[in-house]
């Protein structure tokens, strides 16, 4: 078992697993360096709340996805930060990756 995971078993044999007492996982039970995770997880949060004030009006209430186009966003910053570059897939590996569904 991970550090962090706690397994109680059920009644009826199901298994339940509370990831970091049921605290935010993503800062309390990540791999790697808490700030590395931090500043991702800040980002993220930093610009839904950017897209939610130029959308008021336009969402409906409840839980919404992080858009694909923020999340790429972010991605393409951090790895920036690092020093890591991004290459385009190959024909092959689009068709590969298209293939899973």
């Amino acid at each position: 078992m991970r550090p962090l995971v706690e397994q109680y078993r059920l009644g009826d044999g199901r298994k339940l697993n509370l990831l970091a007492h049921g605290r935010v996982v993503n800062l309390a039970a990540a791999d790697g360096h808490p700030g590395a995770v931090m500043d991702v997880s800040f980002a993220l949060q930093a610009l839904c709340v950017e897209e939610l004030v130029k959308r008021r009006g336009e969402l409906a209430p409840g839980v919404l996805q992080v858009s694909a186009a923020i999340d790429r966003e972010v991605g393409r910053l951090k790895l920036a930060a690092l020093g890591v570059e991004i290459d385009e897939p190959t024909a092959e590996q689009e068709h590969y990756r298209e293939s899973w569904g």
